[in-house]
């Protein structure tokens, strides 16, 4: 054989063994539909965005009193706050409810048979929170700017900080949803199983009432969670400083709140590869 027709047939073997997209492209090219299948679920739509703002104006009208030796009032602490709420609810909640109904329908299942894999599910899945919290976000910075004097970050430090602790809030809190799916029977059982948890994290981790009230106890067992440093994130870049001294350790801790959110992630991430299953039990 010569070394022309070996080279021709080595080309041909090449072009017919072509490698497959990677996760991440997978990934990425289940956004567009995970957003159509998101928007057509009206009631969900309607429920996600309205709830934290409903709540975010109720405590906000509740508590708006001015903290003691600053221009700044307790409902713009609720309301700077109330972000890490919002992305609890399009990411951990939604998506243990989702994922599970997805499991529940067949769905996952007949996904199972295309080039997806878990971590190409995952990634379009976050995509998907990623878009949803972004829009989440935005009303709660209006409701917060123009109801309770909220302020926008100043500088590019503060932007760079608010979009961490935004993207490693989204990313745990995503993970952590598609984890507890995993742990329920179907959707109807999931909902329980993140919304109960979810109102608790909001009283101990100084969403729904002021930080600096909350009694030691809460402030512990809320800062074993990612929501009390998201919410402590936020509250830094969208707080004037003087507000620093009202945390419970007297300063904003980004660096804490990095490895803690960071953490968080990793964790998730192992926890969902280890016991993520495409098929209901039998």
């Amino acid at each position: 054989m010569t070394t022309s027709s070996q080279s021709s047939r080595a080309r041909h073997s090449s072009r017919s063994t072509t490698a497959l997209p990677s996760p991440l492209r997978i990934g990425l090219s289940r956004v567009i539909p995970e957003l159509k299948m998101f928007y057509r679920r009206p009631e969900q739509l309607v429920l996600t965005f309205s709830m934290p703002a409903i709540i975010c104006l109720l405590l906000g009208s509740i508590f708006s009193a001015k903290i003691a030796g600053t221009d700044t009032t307790t409902s713009a602490v609720i309301a700077a706050s109330m972000l890490a709420y919002g992305i609890l609810s399009t990411s951990f909640i939604n998506l243990g409810i989702s994922v599970a109904a997805d499991r529940e329908t067949g769905a996952l299942r007949r996904l199972r048979g295309t080039p997806a894999t878990a971590t190409s599910y995952f990634v379009g899945k976050i995509a998907l929170v990623a878009v949803a919290s972004i829009a989440e976000a935005v009303i709660l910075l209006a409701v917060g700017l123009f109801a309770f004097g909220l302020r926008l970050p100043a500088g590019i430090n503060e932007w760079l900080t608010l979009g961490w602790v935004f993207a490693l809030g989204i990313t745990s809190c995503s993970l952590l949803g598609i984890l507890i799916s995993n742990v329920a029977n179907n959707a109807v059982s999931a909902a329980v199983l993140t919304n109960g948890p979810a109102v608790s994290l909001q009283f101990i981790s100084g969403t729904y009432v002021p930080i600096m009230v909350l009694p030691v106890w809460m402030l512990t067992i809320g800062s074993l969670f990612p929501v009390k440093w998201m919410a402590q994130g936020f509250r830094s870049v969208l707080l004037p400083p003087e507000m620093e001294a009202f945390e419970p350790a007297g300063s904003w801790e980004h660096g804490r709140i990095f490895w803690v959110l960071t953490a968080w992630t990793v964790i998730g991430l192992l926890a969902c590869l280890k016991v993520f299953r495409w098929a209901e039990k039998r």
